[in-house]
């Protein structure tokens, strides 16, 4: 399976809707300060299952929905939808036959709803379908912004 489609709508400080696509060999994200990286990690995790705050830059889970700026209004809802490519046929059993996968994490300040392929289902199913690939709220195919220098060994993050 191959990571293929971020779509977030109006998550913690974007009002806009984004979608990134990720192209065959993107294997990290890299800009200046401000361009949205963290926003791209904090948006996976999140629908990948993350349930602590902390690890999305918040206080609280409802801390990601758009909260308002002095241009727009806080809005009630935020959405992420995340699209795997699975032309090899490599998912995990039972998503075999399917060509893409896509999971849906929905919350408004009332309720949270989760989908997989379109269909609601609990976070408990999304981490189960991720379990044993390293991709996860807590995956080590994840390494956001600071959390390299912690786990890397100086000396041995230079080119050969």
């Amino acid at each position: 399976m191959k990571l293929k489609k971020l779509e977030t709508d109006r998550l913690q400080v974007v009002l806009r809707q984004d979608d990134v696509d990720f192209s065959a060999g993107v294997t990290a994200i890299v800009g200046p300060n401000g361009c949205g990286k963290s926003n791209i990690v904090d948006a996976i995790r999140w629908v990948l299952g993350e349930h602590a705050p902390s690890y999305l830059r918040s206080k609280a889970l409802e801390d990601v929905i758009f909260a308002g700026s002095d241009a727009a209004g806080p809005l009630g809802m935020a959405e992420v939808s995340l699209t795997f490519e699975n032309d090899d046929g490599n998912a995990p059993p039972g998503y075999e036959s399917y060509a893409e996968i896509a999971i849906t994490r929905r919350t408004s300040r009332r309720r949270e709803r989760v989908f997989h392929q379109q269909v609601p289902c609990r976070l408990k199913d999304i981490a189960e379908l991720f379990l044993d690939t390293g991709a996860g709220a807590r995956g080590y195919a994840i390494i956001a912004q600071g959390r390299w220098a912690r786990s890397s060994t100086p000396g041995r993050t230079r080119c050969a």
